[in-house]
């Protein structure tokens, strides 16, 4: 039988092992702050760390969507995977479906996989501008990605394959096979969060998967999209993307994310290789993408709002 990678067996035992530091850390603080007020100016920094590091899982599961946690046993492969999702209540099977179809069609045109991209219809008023510029800010620093994301998780779970594939074609191939083995992985996750309410009450819920949810919603909504922001778009998807620079930490948490360029060029290469093995975008890609951009001001670039597509070429008014 195949075996794990060595680097892989350590991430595993690592990001559980933290996680549970962090939830008990988190419920310890949870009973300080009554005898020790000042102990709450802990949790915020506490909260953010433990929504970073449910990113930390979200990006396993990652690494077990390409099938890259356990080379050669796909079963195994997905257990892993699935099992470091329960928290985030993710099946495996749907992050693989949803993520392949973002390769395969990144940024393809502007009503393909360019989540920066807004198509005005009709005139081009300003309210409709306002609105398109409102609901990016509120996609990307208010959580919005994450329940986007929810609502397409939720679309793979219960809509019927003939149907989603009416509505998308990321539902192509989609079975009735699929979904119900979904189902049943999200239940598992659906699973865990009740036991945790049920051990500990509404206290111990929260310190450990209720709070650090909400602040991965905030962080996976600031994060998901910094690396294809404002880059280009057409038939050569791979290159529609841009790396940023390493950060101390950070990119040890993000096993290596910012090397997304390399990634969607070569997504076999596993996520410790990215560093070593990187990629550079084609010359003119690089430039027009900002590749190697800092990893910060690749968040804070977001600020400068949506691109706005119109469909009616009269000017805004």
């Amino acid at each position: 039988m195949p075996m794990i990678p060595s680097r892989n067996r350590w991430l595993l035992f690592e990001t559980m092992a933290i996680l549970i530091l962090l939830s008990l850390a988190a419920w310890k603080l949870t009973e300080l702050r009554a005898d020790y007020p000042l102990a709450v100016y802990a949790w915020p920094p506490l909260l953010l760390f433990q929504g970073l590091w449910f990113y930390r899982l979200y990006i396993v599961g990652h690494e077990a969507a390409h099938r890259k946690l356990v080379p050669g046993n796909r079963f195994l492969n997905d257990l892993l995977g699935s099992l470091a999702l329960l928290p985030l209540m993710v099946p495996v099977t749907i992050y693989r479906k949803i993520h392949y179809f973002h390769h395969g069609f990144n940024r393809l045109d502007p009503h393909t996989s360019m989540l920066d991209t807004y198509v005005i219809k009709g005139k081009a008023t300003r309210w409709k501008i306002f609105k398109a510029y409102l609901l990016w800010y509120l996609s990307v620093f208010a959580g919005g990605f994450f329940l986007h994301s929810l609502v397409s998780v939720f679309l793979f779970l219960f809509l019927p394959p003939s149907a989603g594939r009416n509505i998308s074609p990321a539902f192509r191939n989609w079975t009735w096979k699929d979904q119900l083995q979904s189902i049943a992985l999200f239940l598992l996750g659906v699973g865990l969060h009740l036991a945790v309410y049920r051990l500990g009450g509404l206290t111990l819920y929260a310190a450990v998967l209720g709070f650090p949810m909400l602040a991965f919603a905030w962080v996976l909504s600031l994060l998901l999209y910094i690396f294809h922001y404002d880059t280009s778009h057409g038939k050569e998807v791979r290159f529609h993307v841009r790396s940023t620079a390493p950060v101390p930490v950070l990119s040890w948490v993000l096993m290596n994310f910012q090397e997304h360029a390399t990634h969607h060029q070569h997504p076999e290469i596993p996520w410790y290789e990215l560093p070593e093995k990187r990629a550079p975008l084609p010359d003119d890609y690089a430039q027009r993408n900002r590749s190697g951009l800092s990893f910060f001001r690749a968040v804070f670039q977001q600020l400068k709002g949506p691109n706005l597509v119109y469909d009616d070429p009269v000017s805004p008014r």
